[in-house]
């Protein structure tokens, strides 16, 4: 047989076993009904390939290492207390100045399912029975916190905690399936994200693979009761944040790694359009005294993942391939955890970018909050909080 002929003819036995997987290797291998998705990207030349050459993330202050576990959301009451935050097991804990304390839970089925287990990872299989709180923002007028539950949907708890209230559950006849993040307007009225309405929270590394575009951004009205799709067929999209004036608010929309404005007033109102091209996969954003805007990303965009968005048959085949899921995962973040966090101008300007590229200190980043002159950051992945003094 010809050398081009052993080549035909491994190529074809690859194929059969991608087709067929039968040790149930790949990554795809509980999800028969998997397709990919073109993912629209800018050029190549146009992905954001600045970089901060200190890694000055690697200054950060790590606290409360191993008291908590997948602290995605980090929030302040009126009064400035805190931390607040979501964690893996489905509760909402508050920092007293000693010790952290259950403020609120999102689930009302609680078990012994939901104990303390070793890492942020060990509580995924559970999530839909004990909860998985995500993004938090306090009703700075009443107190109440608005939680985004990727299971319960969108809750509120009063200021004195306890089981949280459910609010949306659904929108146009169809369930929330990965309630993500949310922010509030001056009206009280309430912006937050259904990453998908085909995967689960638990299933978010086949998101990630998918990139499906099954994603909407919503408005909750509290005084009429009622929900409004405000944009749909999205691609993971993820955090929220309003303008310092109420006149926009942004999302992130993970896959093709975008950073969008809906624009709530003036001629524009109910339109959408691109803010900035971001250098990654974003999670979070959040909004600064000034008007500025961090933005958390999960990991930097690689010549790997974009190429692998624009061509989905090629993606689904090397998915099908017998690597497992974790291993996909790697090469999907450039093969190691790292941290990545960005800030605009409210015109979409870059301003500033902290990296840790090796993930020495901060392996993940979930979302920035800043306060006081620090920034205090959450990861879903860390069991960690770290700290940025950004004097």
């Amino acid at each position: 047989m010809t050398p081009a002929g052993v080549l035909g003819g491994l190529f074809l036995l690859v194929a059969l076993y991608c087709g067929i997987d039968p040790f149930k290797h790949s990554a795809l291998s509980d999800f028969p009904d998997f397709e990919a998705v073109k993912v629209e990207m800018p050029p190549w030349s146009e992905v954001p390939k600045e970089k901060d050459s200190q890694n000055l993330l690697q200054k950060s202050e790590i606290k409360f290492l191993n008291q908590i576990q997948g602290p995605e959301s980090i929030a302040f009451d009126p009064e400035g207390r805190g931390p607040y935050t979501g964690v893996a097991d489905g509760r909402i804990l508050f920092w007293n100045g000693e010790s952290w304390t259950d403020f609120a839970y999102t689930s009302p089925n609680r078990s012994d399912l939901c104990n303390p287990k070793p890492s942020p990872l060990s509580y995924l299989k559970n999530e839909h029975i004990c909860g998985r709180p995500l993004g938090l923002r306090f009703d700075k007028k009443t107190g109440d916190l608005y939680i985004a539950d990727a299971y319960f949907g969108l809750l509120k708890v009063g200021p004195e905690g306890g089981l949280a209230t459910s609010l949306v559950t659904e929108a146009e006849g169809v369930p929330l399936r990965f309630t993500n993040d949310l922010d509030l307007d001056n009206e009280g009225n309430i912006y937050f994200t259904d990453s998908s309405t085909k995967y689960q929270r638990r299933n978010f590394m086949q998101l990630v693979f998918s990139a499906e575009d099954s994603g909407r951004v919503l408005k909750y009205d509290p005084v009429a009761k009622e929900t409004t799709v405000l944009v749909r067929k999205l691609q993971f999209p993820n955090g929220v944040s309003m303008s310092k004036d109420g006149s926009f608010f942004v999302f992130c929309e993970g896959s093709p790694g975008k950073l969008h404005k809906y624009w709530l007033k003036g001629e524009k109102a109910g339109t959408t359009e691109v803010f900035t091209i971001l250098p990654g996969f974003p999670d979070n954003v959040r909004t600064n005294e000034k008007g500025e805007f961090w933005v958390a990303i999960h990991c930097r965009r690689s010549l790997y993942t974009y190429v692998c968005g624009l061509n989905p048959t090629l993606r689904k085949f090397l998915l099908k391939l017998p690597i497992p899921t974790i291993y996909q995962y790697l090469l999907h973040i450039g093969g190691h955890p790292h941290a990545l966090i960005v800030k605009y101008s409210p015109e979409g300007k870059l301003l500033n970018m902290l990296e840790d590229r090796q993930g020495k200190v901060v392996k993940a980043v979930s979302e920035v909050e800043e306060r006081d002159g620090k920034l205090w950051i959450g990861s879903v992945l860390m069991p960690f909080v770290a700290v940025y003094n950004l004097g």
